[in-house]
């Protein structure tokens, strides 16, 4: 059920049933040359609202404005900041809280959201529980075995995949491998801990970072929106009957 798709009645008797509530959260940042803008927020909220209908739960529309500093050296991205994005989350939880909401599941699509949200976590006016939807274990496998190290941090075939079920597959000249990641950069760089927009631009000037983004097909992101869905659905059950959030 989409909050912004039901009326004021339907909510109001949701909530003499129970009390959580489903918010996606993604950004608006380049994807590489074959990944859509938006592809954080498209992933998280095609999981969540799979999931959340599997489970009964309310979602609302997702979260797309977020921080991504370090790629507005790319066309198209739209960063706002780490406060910015904490104080707008955080007031839409104590909206929701108004209302007689207590719990919230946020399933997250963009790594450097984590940070705020979890820092947001230790004063929300409701109980959190936060997860980026690779954070499933038989989804992260399926990563796994589909692309192994060429997965890579950010434009990832994974999360391509996903788009190209959905949306649609961009054409274009292929690119190589791109630079691979060794494991102390990978340490140093999770999370979006990346650099200066010009500073990363130079490093990943096509916005590929260790991701082989070709390696990405449709069929495998209807693999893994399935999983990815199945396991949510089964979280949110979870956290919705939890009596110790």
């Amino acid at each position: 059920m989409r909050l912004d798709r039901m009326t004021w009645e339907e909510v109001e008797s949701y909530l003499t049933r129970r009390d959580d509530a489903v918010l996606p959260v993604g950004s608006m940042e380049q994807h590489g040359p074959i990944g859509l803008i938006g592809t954080d927020a498209l992933c998280a909220a095609a999981v969540a609202e799979g999931a959340a209908e599997k489970a009964g739960a309310v979602v609302l529309p997702p979260l797309a404005y977020t921080p991504a500093p370090f790629n507005m050296g790319f066309a198209g991205t739209v960063s706002v900041s780490p406060a910015v994005f904490a104080a707008l989350a955080g007031e839409i939880m104590a909206a929701l809280a108004v209302h007689g909401f207590r719990r919230l599941y946020m399933l997250n699509g963009h790594g450097a959201n984590l940070e705020p949200l979890r820092a947001l976590a230790t004063k929300a006016p409701l109980h959190l529980r936060i997860r980026s939807w690779w954070d499933y274990p038989q989804t992260n496998e399926l990563r796994h075995t589909l692309y192994g190290d060429w997965e890579g941090m950010h434009a990832t075939p994974s999360e391509i995949a996903m788009t190209q079920a959905l949306h649609r597959r961009v054409e274009r000249a292929p690119l190589p491998a791109p630079e691979p990641l060794d494991a102390a950069f990978r340490a140093a760089h999770a999370g979006d801990r990346h650099g200066p927009p010009d500073e990363h631009r130079a490093r990943f000037p096509c916005g590929r970072v260790g991701a082989w983004s070709e390696l990405a097909r449709p069929e495998h992101g209807k693999r893994l929106l399935a999983l990815a869905i199945t396991e949510a659905a089964a979280d949110i059950a979870a956290f919705a009957s939890a009596e110790n959030v």
